[in-house]
């Protein structure tokens, strides 16, 4: 088995601006006004919908058929011991084309409870494009009071709640379930999360989404609400959450890594990427691996059973992998 070129996978209509700056940094034409995100190497499908957000492989198969039909060979044995044929990973690009609604996802115990669903949603980013971010409350906010601000969709105040941190390339934010965040407009980023689809939604006006009926889940904002993380973080505090990444190695904080794992790859001359299920994202330059050249933007799966890859040219990778089992 060797690791696999995917075109891009973008979801039509999603409820938020963008796509542009996606399509940019993977050398395509230009996308339609909300197709701001691509799902790459994806086993998960949109919230509610039967395929779309899946993998379809060159050949034919959905990725997931492929998993699941030799999950071993795909992910290893020890994965498979552990998890099954679960890829346990989604991996997203993300355009910004405009500010994210604030918003929260859901732990695993409470999507268990509560939807019946294998995974929550922790997540975490890799800044290709900078800008700013909101992330985390400034203070503890009472739950009638969050309950009010999104009754009454008072928008500005619910972005308030949040710290606004200026984020650069290369720069990682954390993003534990329950944690209150909302990107900024212009970002394009690399998203490593929770194989679900799920989603609060604490505001949603000039979205193209019925908040009011959907951003709950389900649930009832009464339900839902109590996912949320109403403790406020210290400035100092966002150093846990928001930081640059080191040059190489892994990057996201320590407690992302129960949920998935980021390596930073540089490439200048050969470099060996360990065996592993990944997705590699040329992140830069023009890369050779396993003999086949990629450019900037290039996005690959990795079965297991492809074992350890030679690359070489000038770049870098990065690459995105399930928890270690």
């Amino acid at each position: 088995m060797n690791p696999i070129l995917l075109p891009s996978n973008r979801p039509a209509e999603r409820f938020y601006r963008g796509g542009a700056r996606v399509s940019g940094f993977r050398g395509e034409r230009a996308s339609a006004p909300r197709e701001p995100e691509d799902w790459i190497a994806s086993t998960t499908t949109v919230n509610g919908e039967a395929l779309v957000g899946l993998t379809r492989l060159p050949d034919g198969r959905l990725l997931r058929e492929a998993v699941a039909d030799d999950p071993i060979a795909w992910l290893g044995e020890r994965h498979v011991a552990r998890w099954g044929a679960d890829t346990r990973l989604l991996v997203k690009l993300l355009d910004a084309g405009q500010r994210l609604p604030v918003h929260a996802h859901p732990h695993d115990d409470f999507a268990a409870t509560h939807l019946g669903t294998a995974h929550g949603k922790a997540e975490a980013w890799y800044i290709l494009q900078g800008g700013t971010v909101h992330v985390g409350l400034r203070d503890d906010v009472a739950a009638d009071v969050l309950a009010d601000l999104v009754d009454r969709q008072d928008s500005a105040a619910l972005l308030d709640l949040l710290h606004a941190v200026d984020v650069h390339p290369g720069d990682v934010v954390w993003v534990p379930p329950g944690e209150l965040h909302a990107i900024g407009a212009g970002i394009l980023l690399l998203e490593l999360q929770q194989p679900e689809d799920l989603s609060i939604l604490l505001e949603w006006h000039d979205y193209a989404i019925d908040g009011a009926a959907v951003g709950h889940l389900g649930l009832g904002f009464e339900v839902a609400l109590a996912a949320v993380n109403r403790r406020g973080r210290s400035r100092s505090d966002l150093g846990e959450l928001i930081g640059p990444a080191p040059a190489s190695d892994s990057v996201f904080p320590h407690p992302a890594d129960e949920y998935f794992r980021l390596e930073r790859v540089p490439v200048d001359g050969p470099t060996v990427i360990d065996q592993g299920f990944s997705v590699l994202i040329v992140s830069a330059g023009d890369v050779v691996i396993g003999g086949v050249e990629h450019r900037t933007g290039a996005t690959l799966v990795v079965p297991h059973a492809a074992g350890a890859l030679d690359a070489t040219g000038v770049g870098e990778l990065l690459v995105a992998r399930p928890p270690t089992p």
